[in-house]
């Protein structure tokens, strides 16, 4: 198996498990070998352990009042004890836009935060933004990490992301905030399965279906009562008026229809002119409310009062702040920083901030975060209209090329220092006045990846709806290599989707190739194999048509590396052949030295070790020329594995012991866990299974960290070697039939073979022999789809077993 290497993990095969559903369960508790190797138990579908405790209700709302009807509602439903009958598990708010459910929400979970030790999520679901709203795969993918589940251990499918957050959620005290939820159906996968939780939900909706199916406590949320809904406008004036009148404030309570949304913004617009009358900003407001009522349909609707006041306190601003929201409005999302408003607007960050200042003072932005900031969604589809209203078309396709031309370049520029070996060449050039953003290292780069995750989702979307389709497939192919360190599954088919499309409607061959690729790419390392060789064979029928053989080549490569993961060895020797002779004649040495690894790992499953080892060591020699730790390390692996095949096991040993040198350098525990499989290999082959147990364990150790089942189950199955060889058969025989679970649980038949034939043959010494047959007998059909040497030689021998039995 190749090792993993981010960089270059869609170059060499990466055979490791990016499933977590289920338990491989009950590893068992091995006695002591050389006084230190314990395989702790697990429980089943615990793998992923609780390395975190979330804290994540933003801020409580200042100058919150009264509520209290609500608030008691809330808080008799939440007893002490979750089991008894009165205990609420699941409850809903709901009401109209701008009423305040939000601040309700976050109110009342401030004040009962204590009585969930185990932490807090909270999630903005964007149900009615006038965006993509946040789906249940995206919003699990989010709290698993946030939980401290690794991104190699998040399941793909979204049932099996449910069951691991429910599985993780179990006699545990968390409070779930489901905010601005739109459908049931965006709802209910995020619900954990106990009642130990709380989840509270808020929606414009019913959401009638979590009542009649969850038993959901529906709480609804009113417009104030008149009087609190003075006391709000009291709280921001007070200290700047004191010459207001209450009949005054009870007609602007009006104006304002009582929804908190409206009487703060139109609060803030009073606190900021102390000298002007009430009076006069009353009729200000009221002639706005007869102009928005000449221009609705229905004017008893909540919210046209809230549009009228935001019209009200958007015609206030000055020009730049007023311009700036407007533009605000083709951002492509409801959130974002400061740098990106600069190259929005066309301005510096400097002049950009003040402009943001004004907006979160009026109450039309938000800003959660320092540098960062946010709309209502109410307020980013009045903003939308405004822009569409009084900007030029033209105006739109120039603002949103600045701005998406920076996400561009600046994922641009944060892939680079994430993966400099899988840069892509844009042909999209920076748009004038437009600075992307330059990080000095991996961890910022990757720390505004994170924050920007959803923004470069709706940028590759939004540039395709803009037909800006260029910028789309390439901001798709830049993200790849981000992705790909990320397991960022969803994000990524959905952007490489979105790639093929725009390079499709443009009629760009080149981007149609790279964009199939792309999907590819985000299909193999997903597990999606049928659909992974579908779209590399479209990229290389293109590729071949254009003449482009770097392409072709690379194409080729991914071809041979879905065969080798499938064990199609003659057809991934075929490939890899084909590929490395297109390299070579391009000039392309590190590419070739790429391929000579994995035709050498396919020559090594083909049971080849002296061919492998003298076409690694031509590689090798290129990987030390280019400086490419990964490249050196991985061959490194292989040739121990040739060495170990050829009986020269002093040189594996110093194979291996230099490979694992160079992962300890890196600080690379994904290489570390791999290449330590190996060295148990060798220790095994040298009579010291002691020794390779203590590496076999300190390999599973780290898996089980980084949540790789699959390379996990290798190191296990390797214990159980070590275990026979040391003659202790019912430990053996524990950990053959975990990895067995293990690799029939991934869909590894090859593994899995493998490894129930270790079972047999130590329950075989045992003096099991029915047990040992059922084994051989399970093996046998397991073995149907390979032809290999290996596979062939196991089939003989089973069925000869089988025979003599």
């Amino acid at each position: 198996m190749s090792a993993e290497e981010p960089a270059d993990r869609d170059e060499t095969l990466w055979h490791g498990n990016r499933m977590a559903a289920g338990g491989t369960g009950d590893i068992v508790q091995a006695r002591d070998v050389h006084g230190g190797v314990h395989f702790h138990r697990s429980e089943p579908g615990t793998e992923a352990r609780f390395a975190i405790t979330p804290s994540q209700l933003p801020g409580d709302v200042r100058g919150f009042v009264n509520r209290h009807a609500e608030l008691a509602h809330l808080t008799n439903a939440l007893a002490v004890d979750p089991e008894e009958p009165s205990a609420a598990a699941l409850m809903v708010l709901t009401g109209t836009a701008g009423v305040g459910k939000t601040s309700l929400a976050l109110h009342w979970a401030h004040g009962v935060r204590h009585q969930f030790p185990d932490g807090q999520l909270y999630v903005n679901l964007r149900g009615y933004d006038p965006g993509t709203p946040a789906t249940p795969e995206q919003v699990l993918d989010r709290f698993l990490r946030d939980l401290g589940v690794p991104v190699t251990a998040i399941p793909i499918h979204l049932d099996d992301r449910a069951s691991l957050y429910r599985s993780l959620l179990a006699d545990r005290r968390i409070l779930v905030i489901l905010d601005n939820a739109a459908t049931v159906g965006q709802v209910r996968p995020l619900l954990p399965g106990t009642a130990s939780c709380l989840s509270l939900v808020t929606s414009r909706s019913r959401l009638s279906g979590l009542i009649a199916r969850h038993g959901a406590l529906r709480v609804g949320v009113d417009i104030l009562q008149e009087d609190d809904a003075v006391a709000l406008l009291g709280n921001v004036t007070a200290r700047y008026r004191v010459d207001d009148q209450r009949h005054e404030l009870v007609e602007l309570v009006r104006l304002c229809a009582r929804l908190p949304l409206a009487l703060r913004i139109a609060a803030e617009r009073a606190a900021s002119r102390p000298m002007m009358r009430l009076d006069e900003l009353i009729a200000d407001l009221r002639d706005e409310s007869g102009l928005w009522d000449a221009l609705t349909a229905d004017g008893e609707d909540d919210t046209d009062a809230v549009r009228t006041v935001f019209a009200w306190s958007y015609r206030a601003l000055p020009e730049p702040a007023a311009r700036l929201f407007r533009l605000l409005g083709l951002h492509p999302g409801n959130e974002f920083g400061l740098s990106a408003a600069a190259a929005l607007s066309g301005t510096d960050t400097s002049s950009v901030r003040r402009d943001l200042d004004v907006l979160v003072g009026a109450h039309l932005l938000e800003q959660p975060a320092p540098g960062r900031y946010q709309f209502h969604d109410l307020l980013r589809a009045y903003a939308l209209d405004q822009v569409r209203l009084l900007e030029p078309a033209d105006t739109h396709a120039e603002v949103l090329q600045r701005v998406l031309g920076w996400y561009l370049h600046t994922a641009d520029a944060a892939q680079s220092r994430i993966s400099p070996f899988d840069r892509y060449h844009l042909t999209v050039p920076v748009p004038p006045d437009v600075h992307p953003l330059a990080f000095d290292d991996y961890t910022s780069a990757l720390r505004w990846y994170q924050t920007e995750a959803a923004n470069l989702v709706g940028a590759t979307r939004a540039a395709a709806e803009a037909e800006l389709h260029t910028l789309a497939w390439q901001l798709a192919a830049v993200l790849r290599a981000i992705y790909i360190h990320q397991n960022a599954f969803d994000d990524w088919l959905t952007t490489s989707r979105i790639g093929v499309d725009s390079a499709t409607r443009s009629g760009d061959r080149t981007g149609q190739a790279e964009a199939w690729e792309n999907v590819g790419k985000a299909c193999f390392q997903s597990r999606r194999l049928d659909e992974a060789e579908t779209s590399h064979r479209a990229a290389l029928s293109i590729r071949q048509s254009l003449g482009d053989r770097f392409g072709e080549a690379k194409s080729t490569n991914a071809l041979g590396l879905i065969s080798l993961r499938r064990r199609r060895l003659a057809d991934a020797r075929s490939f890899f052949d084909q590929s490395r002779a297109i390299f070579h004649d391009l000039g392309e040495r590190r590419w070739e030295a790429l391929m000579q690894s994995n035709l050498a790992e396919t020559l090594c499953e083909l049971q080849q070790p002296q061919a492998a080892a003298e076409i690694l060591h031509e590689a090798l020699t290129v990987f030390r020329e280019l400086g490419d730790h990964f490249g050196v390390g991985n061959a490194l692996f292989l040739l121990s594995w040739a060495h170990r095949g050829l009986g020269d096991l002093a040189r594996a040993r110093a194979d291996i012991d230099e490979a694992l040198t160079i992962a300890e350098d890196d600080e690379n525990e994904v290489w570390q866990a791999h290449w330590l499989v190996e060295l148990g290999h060798v220790q095994r082959a040298a009579e010291q299974p002691a020794d390779a147990l203590v590496s076999y364990q300190r390999a599973a150790a780290i898996q089980r960290q980084l949540g790789d089942r699959s390379r996990e189950a290798f190191a296990i199955e390797g214990a159980g070697q070590a275990y026979q060889q040391l003659g202790r058969l019912a430990d053996a025989t524990d950990f053959y039939r975990v990895a067995a679970a293990t690799h029939r649980a991934l869909g590894d038949r090859w593994r899995q073979a493998l490894c129930l034939q270790h079972l047999a043959d130590a329950l075989e010494l045992q003096n099991s022999p029915e047990e040992a047959r059922v084994c051989w007998e399970q093996t046998l059909p397991l073995l149907a789809d390979f032809d290999d040497p290996e596979a062939s030689s196991l089939r003989r021998r089973i069925t000869q077993a089988l025979s003599d039995g």
